[in-house]
């Protein structure tokens, strides 16, 4: 790849990737833990990801587990869930927290299709700004040093490069999609 238009393809996989993770933090019926991932919790006057502060482990399909290191660390732990728009209410035993996920309604399904959807078409808009800036780019290159036909190649490039990353986003849409369709 020509190190011209390098970045914009490390832009794109950044914008996939990001989109991926968005995509792991929507829950599909089943307990994942990276639904916690954005979850902080005051730990001692600092925010800190819920990952840090106790053990999440997955016991059952629709349970997560979550054991803090520091008993003391429970009440906070259930604050930051409640407060948090997972909508789902945490219950104790003095030492482990667990979140039961229920079972997904179909309205409640179609809808969480909708929203990877949108995120979808985000993602893909944020992809094609990123050709739209290196096209730019190569247009003032054009201006300068470099013939006409290698810019003609390197948009090429960059269109392919768009192309691939937009299939790769209707791919991943599509099986989040499913994914959250399956009963």
């Amino acid at each position: 790849m020509d190190e011209r238009i390098k970045v914009y393809d490390e832009k794109m996989t950044k914008t996939f990737n990001n989109l991926l993770s968005e995509f792991a933090t929507i829950r599909a019926g089943r307990a994942n833990p990276s639904i916690l991932s954005k979850i902080r919790v005051d730990y001692y006057g600092t925010p800190t990801p819920l990952q840090q502060i106790g053990n999440i482990t997955v016991p059952e399909p629709r349970i997560l587990q979550i054991q803090p290191w520091e008993a003391s660390m429970v009440k906070a732990i259930e604050k930051a869930i409640l407060t948090s728009d997972l909508g789902i209410n945490p219950s104790n035993d003095g030492r482990i927290i667990r979140l039961v996920f229920p079972e997904l309604t179909e309205e409640r399904r179609k809808d969480l299709v909708k929203e990877v959807k949108k995120k979808g078409e985000a993602g893909k808009v944020a992809i094609r700004n990123i050709r739209r800036d290196a096209n730019d780019y190569l247009k003032k290159l054009g201006k300068t040093e470099v013939s006409e036909d290698e810019i003609s190649d390197l948009e090429d490039a960059t269109q392919k490069m768009t192309d691939k990353y937009i299939k790769d986003i209707d791919k991943a849409t599509e099986e989040k999609s499913k994914e959250i369709l399956t009963v």
